[in-house]
């Protein structure tokens, strides 16, 4: 056989080492799987999977409602959670928590409740963070975060974000990260000292980050933003901005898949932008999925590699309504000046409460 002219072959090689280090799409793409219309009275906002024990948790502004995370059957109910937006647990402890005020300390095995604990400010998202056991409750009015040790329940103290935070991440190791909405920012807090460290300026890339997600293995940050709608990928270590990517609508949530390296971005104008991380370095929208008007939050189940979400239909909006706020909270879980109970939109169709599924498939 022939050898190819020299210049020939080191441009063959050179192709073949590219192509080598290109994303390949997978055969399969997501798509809603299942669905479950549980119906109920109520609005919603967060949604959580403990994929350790089973549950799905899904606050509806005075209670929070518990279903198997396998059939997407009723579990059980939290009851007597006023105002409630969002829910955590401790997969150590069997300890889970409301965000709500007060806050509601359960039993995650029996669902009973063990406490209820008095907390200022207007509790809105929380997380939990497996370093030290601690849930960390969210308000857009001070104090901007309660720590609340997940063993027994006592707080352990509070934190000043500069701002109104949306979403939270741990990476397991000692730092937390809280995006900002209204100062356009990431915080950046040590967990040993509940101080802020930084805050990492989106630098005009994306406004009013709802949504946040963490590679906490390659210290990679997606903030998910409303204004306008994009996500502005940094670095984890000292806020350097990697990549920023068009994402869909009134983007309410954010979670990131350790096992597929992809980030996901929950939107209420129905879309699910999926991210691929090809590197630490190196990110491309892999796909928009078509979801459910205002299914603008999501969990994942790290189990299944699925992501969950949930929505309502709602009636036409009245002619003379104003529009709403992009990305404003659901009926019954307002969140002040930037959004109202509804805005524009119609009321929520009674028991029209569903639970989607999102999988890859063939």
């Amino acid at each position: 056989m022939k050898t190819p002219p020299r210049p020939l072959r080191a441009a063959a090689l050179a192709l073949a080492a590219l192509l080598s280090f290109a994303p390949v799409r997978a055969a399969e793409s997501y798509k809603v799987v299942d669905s479950a219309r549980v119906g109920g009275a109520g609005g919603f906002d967060y949604v959580f999977a403990d994929a350790t024990g089973r549950r799905l948790y899904i606050p509806r502004g005075d209670r929070v409602t518990v279903f198997d995370l396998d059939s997407l059957k009723p579990a059980g109910v939290i009851a007597d959670t006023n105002r409630v937006h969002g829910a955590a647990v401790d997969p150590q402890s069997h300890h889970g928590f409301s965000s709500s005020s007060p806050v509601v300390m359960w039993d995650t095995q029996t669902l009973a409740t063990i406490k209820t604990i008095a907390v200022e400010g207007s509790p809105d998202g929380i997380l939990f963070d497996p370093f030290n056991q601690r849930v960390y409750v969210l308000s857009h009015r001070a104090p901007n975060a309660t720590v609340i040790d997940a063993k027994d329940g006592s707080i352990v103290g509070t934190v000043d974000l500069g701002g109104a935070p949306e979403q939270g991440a741990s990476d397991g190791h000692g730092h937390l990260y809280f995006d900002i909405e209204d100062n356009h920012n990431v915080a950046v807090v040590d967990a040993n000292t509940l101080k802020v460290t930084a805050h990492y300026d989106l630098a005009g890339k994306g406004g009013t980050p709802a949504g946040l997600a963490l590679d906490a293995k390659n210290h990679v940050l997606f903030a998910c933003c409303r204004n306008p709608p994009t996500c502005v990928i940094l670095n984890a270590d000292d806020g350097r901005i990697l990549a920023t990517l068009p994402i869909g609508s009134g983007t309410d949530g954010a979670t990131f898949n350790p096992n597929t390296l992809e980030a996901f971005s929950s939107q209420g104008d129905g879309t699910l932008t999926v991210i691929k991380e090809n590197s630490p370095t190196s990110f491309q929208v892999e796909q928009n999925v078509a979801t459910k008007a205002g299914a603008k939050t999501c969990t994942l189940d790290s189990k299944t590699n699925r992501i969950l979400l949930i929505t309502a239909d709602r009636a036409p909006a009245p002619a003379q309504a104003a529009a709403p706020a992009p990305g404003g909270k659901e009926e019954g879980n307002a969140k002040g000046p930037r959004g109202g109970r509804g805005g524009g939109r119609g009321q929520m169709v009674p028991d029209s409460f569903t639970i989607l599924v999102v999988d890859r498939q063939p």
